[in-house]
C-alpha cells in the first residue's frame, strides 16, 4: 500500500499556490514528514489527502494509494486516517464505546466488537477502561485512545498533524514511539505534519520542507 502525491498543490480560489507542488512516494510502513514555516499550508495539505479540504481552496496534481486515484472520492471512501493535535474523544461516550465507533464495518456481532475493543485497550496500555469517562483520562492516555480508535477503523494510509505538539517531553517520546510502532506494524503509509524536528528523526522516512 503505497500514497504516491504527483505535483500536488493547494490555493487559494483565484490566488498563487501556498507551496510548490509536492511530489512524493511514501512506502507501507514509512511515516514521511511534512515540515515548514507556520501558514505555508502543511495542514492544508493533509485536508487536500483526506478530502477535507476548506471551500475557497483549488487542489491540483494527484493523489493515489495503491494506484486508485482518491481525488474523485469522498473522504469516507478513502479510508485515510487523520489525527490531530488535540485528541477529541466523545465525551457522552465512554473509552471503550469512542473506540467502538471507530470499528470497521467487517467486525460483526457484539461479542466480537467488543472483544476488538478491549484488545485494542490492552494494546494501548488502557486495559480495564472500557467504561471509564474519558474526561478521567490523562493526555497520554486520550491520545492513545484516539489513535487507536483510528486505528480500529483501518486506514489504508494515516495522516498526523502535529499530534505530539501539546504533550510535554515524557509523554511525547512514549506517544511518538507507540504511535510509529503502530504504523509500522500495520505496514501502512503515513504522511506527519511536525515544527519538531525529533518528530522527524523519529519517524525515519524522507522529510519534506516545504517553502513559500
Amino acid at each position: 500500500m503505497t500514497l504516491e502525491l504527483q505535483a500536488v498543490a493547494v490555493a487559494p480560489r483565484g490566488g498563487a499556490p501556498l507551496f510548490p507542488p509536492v511530489s512524493l512516494s511514501v512506502r507501507p510502513g514509512e511515516v514521511a514528514t511534512v515540515m515548514g514555516p507556520s501558514g505555508i499550508g502543511k495542514s492544508t495539505l493533509l485536508d487536500a489527502i483526506g478530502g477535507h479540504l476548506a471551500h475557497g481552496f483549488t487542489l491540483s496534481g494527484s493523489v493515489r494509494l495503491d494506484g486508485t486515484d482518491l481525488l474523485p472520492l469522498p473522504p469516507e471512501a478513502r479510508r485515510v486516517g487523520l489525527m490531530f493535535q488535540d485528541a477529541v474523544l466523545f465525551p457522552h461516550l465512554s473509552v471503550g464505546d469512542n473506540l467502538a465507533f471507530g470499528l470497521a464495518r467487517s467486525v460483526r456481532g457484539r461479542p466480537a466488537r467488543r472483544a476488538a475493543v478491549e484488545a485494542a485497550l490492552e494494546r494501548a496500555g488502557l486495559a480495564g477502561l472500557h467504561d471509564r469517562d474519558p474526561a478521567t483520562l490523562s493526555g497520554g492516555q486520550r491520545s492513545r485512545a484516539a489513535l487507536m480508535r483510528t486505528l480500529l477503523a483501518e486506514p489504508r494510509a494515516l495522516l498526523l498533524d502535529e499530534p505530539f505538539s501539546k504533550l510535554d517531553a515524557a509523554l511525547r517520546d512514549d506517544l511518538r514511539a507507540f504511535t510509529f510502532d503502530h504504523i509500522r506494524s500495520r505496514n501502512i503509509p503515513a504522511l506527519l505534519v511536525t515544527h519538531d524536528a525529533e518528530d522527524a528523526r523519529a519517524a525515519g522516512g524522507q522529510v519534506i520542507a516545504l517553502e513559500p
